[in-house]
C-alpha cells in the first residue's frame, strides 16, 4: 500500500525541531560560552617614574661662602698682624678670609687676620695680642698665632678655647725676616707649619662667622641697600682707612688715608664686604712697655653700623652675647643680613671718637 501523506501538524513539529537545532548550534559557537577556551587577561603594568637627580650642592668655604674644588679639613688660623707705617706692606694679608681691624695704644691699628681657604707662603709682621682678641677669635675654635702679649691677655686666649701658638713660647713656624723693618717689626711665620702643629682638639674647620648669600645678587646690601662708592673711616687721629668700590672687580679697595694699600706681593688689598661697626672703647687697666694705656674694644655687646657689598650699603645692627658666640648682623627691623661671597673686613670704629661716612 502506498505510504500515507504526512499530516500538516507533524510537518510543523519537524520544522520547529530543525530550527531549534540550528539555534542551539549557533549559540554553541559563541566564544563566551564554557565550550570555548578562556581568554587570559594581562595584568596592569605600573609605570614608575624615576626620581629626579638630587641637585648638586657645591662645597663652600665656611668663612667666605665661595665654592671649593674639594673639602679641606683644617682649622682657622687667626694671626695678629701690625699696621703702623713701618710695618707696611704686610705679607699674606690679601689672602685672608676675614680681617678684623682694631685700635690699640697710641691710636695705631692692628689686625686679626683669619686664614682658612688660602695658604699664603708667609704672613707678617706678627705682633702681640690685645684684650679684645679672645672675643674675635673664640668662635673659630682654631689656632691663634702671635708674638708677645701680657700674661693676662695670653691666658684669656687659652680660656677662650683657642690653641695658642706663640713665637715667644717657641712655637714652630716663626722666624725673624731679614731685609725688612728692624725688630720688633720683623717677626713672620709660615702658615703651613703652624697648621701642621694643630692638636687634635683644634683640627676641625671653623663654622661660618657671618651669614653668606649663595649668590652675590642675593646679598642684603645688593637687594635692599642704597648706592655707595666710598666708605671713609676714622679709627683715631692716626688711623684713617678708606674703601672705594671698584666696578671692574666688584670689590672694595683699601687705602691708608690717601695711599692705596697693597700687600708685599704688590696685590691691592680688596674685600667683597666691609663691615664697619660702632663699638665702645674702654681702658683695659693695663699699659704697654712704654707706659701707654692699652684700650679694649668691647665686643660682648651690641650696637649699630654699616655694611657695604658690591656698590651698595645698608645700615645694620650687631650683637654678640658672649665671648665664644658668633657676632650676628641684622637690619634695623631685625631681618638677618647676608653678605656677598668672598673676603670680609670688619672695621671696629670707636663710637665716641671715630666716624663712619658712606658716600
Amino acid at each position: 500500500m502506498p505510504a500515507a501523506p504526512a499530516r500538516p501538524s507533524f510537518l510543523r513539529a519537524v520544522a520547529v525541531l530543525g530550527a531549534t537545532a540550528l539555534l542551539v548550534g549557533a549559540c554553541s559557537a559563541d566564544p563566551t560560552t564554557p565550550d570555548q577556551p578562556d581568554v587570559t587577561q594581562q595584568p596592569a603594568v605600573a609605570v614608575v617614574k624615576a626620581a629626579p637627580p638630587a641637585p648638586v650642592v657645591p662645597v663652600r668655604w665656611p668663612l667666605t661662602g665661595e665654592a671649593a674644588e674639594s673639602p679641606v679639613e683644617r682649622p682657622a688660623l687667626a694671626v695678629k698682624i701690625e699696621n703702623p707705617r713701618e710695618a707696611r706692606p704686610q705679607a699674606g694679608l690679601e689672602q685672608a678670609d676675614v680681617v678684623w681691624e682694631q685700635v690699640v695704644e697710641g691710636g695705631i691699628s692692628r689686625f686679626v687676620a683669619v686664614f682658612h681657604s688660602q695658604v699664603p707662603a708667609e704672613i707678617g709682621p706678627i705682633r702681640s695680642v690685645r684684650p679684645m682678641d679672645p672675643a674675635i677669635a673664640a668662635p673659630l675654635h682654631g689656632l691663634m698665632a702671635f708674638s708677645g702679649g701680657q700674661p693676662g691677655f695670653v691666658q684669656a686666649l687659652g680660656a677662650a678655647g683657642l690653641q695658642i701658638m706663640s713665637q715667644d713660647a717657641g712655637a714652630p713656624g716663626f722666624y725673624r725676616k731679614k731685609g725688612v723693618a728692624p725688630a720688633p717689626h720683623n717677626v713672620y711665620a709660615t702658615p703651613q707649619t703652624l697648621w701642621e702643629h694643630a692638636d687634635a682638639g683644634h683640627a676641625a674647620s671653623p663654622q661660618a662667622q657671618f651669614a653668606l648669600a649663595r649668590r652675590a645678587e642675593h646679598a642684603t646690601a645688593v637687594v635692599s641697600g642704597t648706592p655707595a662708592s666710598a666708605l671713609d673711616l676714622t679709627l683715631s687721629g692716626y688711623s684713617h682707612p678708606r674703601w672705594s668700590f671698584d666696578t671692574a672687580s666688584g670689590t672694595w679697595l683699601r687705602s691708608e688715608g690717601d695711599t692705596p694699600a697693597t700687600a708685599a706681593s704688590g696685590t691691592r688689598i680688596a674685600a667683597a664686604n666691609v663691615v664697619a661697626l660702632r663699638v665702645r672703647l674702654v681702658d683695659s687697666g693695663t699699659s704697654d712697655p712704654a707706659g701707654n694705656p692699652v684700650p679694649e674694644t668691647v665686643l660682648v655687646d651690641s650696637g649699630d653700623g654699616v655694611v657695604v657689598s658690591r656698590g651698595r650699603s645698608v645700615e645694620v645692627r650687631w650683637s654678640k652675647p658672649s665671648t665664644d658666640a658668633v657676632l650676628t648682623l641684622t637690619t634695623p627691623d631685625g631681618a638677618p643680613v647676608t653678605l656677598v661671597p668672598g673676603s670680609t673686613w670688619v672695621e671696629l670704629v670707636p663710637a665716641s671718637s671715630g666716624s663712619i661716612a658712606v658716600s
